[in-house]
């Protein structure tokens, strides 16, 4: 699987080692973060990822800042984006079984380095279940077209 990764000041440590643990997991990484623990905004890279989730240029996203929330929040802002904060692995496996999710945030000040690989591990082994949830994420899409 090809997964861009972002992140900003507060989430480059984080980064690092989720980026080493996908790779180690057989996944190819497209970095789209900050590089450095120098002080910087968190929508730039919310917005790059998304953007590259509804390009297609990867098939799913990560963003990691102080808590995980301003990023889900700036990712949702992009048409087609499904950005959930998770902070427990069951959530993370439930949003992307029900809710199709496609960038997963996390908090760096929320969740150690072990839990945020066991999130991302839940929620890349999910599958979209469909079926009584396609009807939800069909009502939020005509949402999303209101807004345009």
């Amino acid at each position: 699987m090809r997964i861009g990764i972002g992140n900003d000041h507060v989430g480059y440590a984080l980064k690092l080692e989720i980026a080493e643990h996908l790779k180690k997991l057989g996944h190819e990484v497209v970095d789209f973060g900050h590089h450095s623990t120098e002080r910087t905004d968190y929508p730039i890279y919310a917005k790059m990822v998304a953007d590259a989730v509804t390009e297609k240029k990867v098939d799913c996203g990560i963003l990691i800042c102080g808590t995980g929330v301003g990023m889900a929040i700036a990712a949702n802002k992009v048409g087609g984006i499904r950005a959930v904060v998770c902070s427990e692995p069951y959530s993370a496996k439930l949003s992307k079984q029900h809710n199709n999710t496609n960038i997963l945030t996390l908090g760096a000040r929320v969740v150690g380095s072990e839990l945020a690989k066991m999130i991302v591990e839940e929620w890349l082994g999910a599958e979209y279940e469909a079926g009584r949830h396609a009807r939800r994420l069909e009502m939020i899409e005509e949402m999303e077209k209101r807004q345009r």
